[in-house]
């Protein structure tokens, strides 16, 4: 066995699996934490951060269990969940090793009682996820603008309106625009489009709910969601 040990957890709005990003940088730029466990809280291991702009995370896919036997296709939420491509092929949790890698905006560290933590937006892991590695973004070699997507390109962009409501003033005005982009990217399972059904989830403290007719989004309900700690 190859030995492997977290180095740090990510703290942040995203109490439950459904409404996280699909994809790093599609959140609206909320902010995150990240926490280091005891053993890696010395700041020297930090020197040199500040000159970066962005992040690599190397993480856990700790949400569900892995199945017994993996399989080499998987159904990409994308492209409605009935369309077959190998597992390689896709960013799928549902793969041998369930590592997922993530590019974040890299905005700061902080001193708490808990040592050094890192402040980052555009994080696509949901609060408490644990994290194997941190490394540097580097844009000459990490960035290539002739690159291709495969399947992606051809769903990659798509949003929804989000129709006008007095209910986003019942939340701090710093987590608006965070909520217009999460909603805008289509929380739903892409094979759903059932215009009567009124979708739900926990976010940053908040329960949401939403319909979708068309390629509009209705949010019905923001309430402040009292039994989070």
């Amino acid at each position: 066995m190859i030995p492997f040990e977290f180095i740090a957890h990510i703290e942040n709005d995203y109490s439950t699996k459904f409404g996280i990003p699909r994809q790093s940088g599609l959140d609206g730029g909320s902010l995150s934490k990240i926490v280091f466990e005891k053993p890696y809280r010395d700041p020297s291991a930090l020197k040199g951060i500040e000159g970066y702009s962005h992040l690599w995370l190397l993480w856990y896919f700790s949400e569900g269990e892995k199945p017994e036997k993996w399989s080499p296709t998987v159904r990409p939420p994308r492209l409605g969940g009935n369309e077959r491509m190998g597992v390689f092929a896709t960013r799928s949790p549902n793969r041998p090793n369930r590592i997922g890698l993530s590019c974040v905006q890299f905005d700061g560290v902080v001193e708490t009682e808990d040592g050094p933590v890192l402040l980052v937006r555009g994080a696509d892991l949901k609060s408490g996820t644990p994290i194997f590695d941190i490394k540097p973004y580097l844009p000459f070699c990490d960035a290539h603008p002739s690159a291709t997507g495969g399947f992606a390109d051809a769903v990659f962009g798509k949003k929804l309106t989000v129709a006008p409501t007095d209910l986003f003033l019942l939340l701090p005005e710093e987590k608006r625009t965070a909520l217009l982009s999460l909603l805008a990217e289509d929380p739903r399972p892409s094979y759903h489009h059932d215009p009567d059904r009124v979708y739900a989830f926990e976010w940053g403290g908040y329960k949401i709910k939403f319909t979708v007719n068309a390629d509009t989004l209705y949010v019905c309900e923001i309430k402040e969601d009292h039994g989070r700690k």
